[in-house]
């Protein structure tokens, strides 16, 4: 998989400031893989399906980058084959960026985050939108289950590399359901403690 990032990460103008900089040789070895070929590992499995949001970019007809970010229930970003993911798309605010730009150049780039752990996963692929009427049964497994909002169509990713960052700079947060979780441990903490100290002062 290493080999497959590096074919489309590491331009000539990548290796040249790579060489400048004094990294390239720590680099090289992302070249010398077995294979090209991209599997989802079980460990990318479960991060992309605990995920509730991402950062997608394309390319537009003038070579602009766009990044938009994606959200929804856990899971709503699933996993479909060793090598293709997908999400369906539910009406937002009708500007069409990373549509209309997807029509034009298919390349698309994900940024998936877990703050609380300080993980970052990177996914380029290549992105087939289709709909309800000629697709059913493939927009059938992208429904998100309890979400109403009518899905517009489904994006079909056929993952081509994937590479893990480093943790650094990357600033712990959490979300509102973490925060609780640990509310409601410093809460069965506390009574815990209260509890200790009651019974000591009946004993007394």
């Amino acid at each position: 998989m290493a080999r497959a990032f590096a074919k489309i990460g590491f331009t000539p103008n990548v290796k040249s400031i790579q060489s400048q900089m004094g990294s390239r040789e720590n680099y090289q070895f992302f070249e010398q893989g077995d294979t090209d070929e991209v599997i989802i590992s079980e460990r990318e499995k479960q991060f992309i399906e605990q995920r509730d949001s991402f950062y997608m970019a394309t390319i537009n007809e003038d070579g602009w980058p766009y990044v938009q970010h994606r959200g929804g229930a856990k899971g709503f970003l699933k996993i479909l084959s060793a090598s293709t993911m997908g999400f369906a798309d539910f009406s937002g605010n009708r500007q069409y960026l990373s549509v209309g730009n997807l029509m034009g150049n298919d390349r698309v780039c994900l940024f998936l985050m877990d703050y609380q752990q300080r993980r970052r996963l990177k996914v380029w692929g290549r992105v087939e939108i289709i709909d309800e009427k000629h697709s059913p049964d493939e927009i059938a497994q992208l429904e998100v289950a309890d979400f109403r909002a009518p899905v517009e169509r489904g994006m079909l990713i056929s993952v081509v590399a994937l590479d893990w960052n480093c943790p650094k700079y990357i600033t712990p947060r959490y979300t509102q359901d973490e925060v609780e979780a640990m509310l409601e441990i410093c809460k069965a903490g506390n009574q815990a403690i209260q509890e200790i100290l009651s019974n000591r002062g009946s004993t007394s």
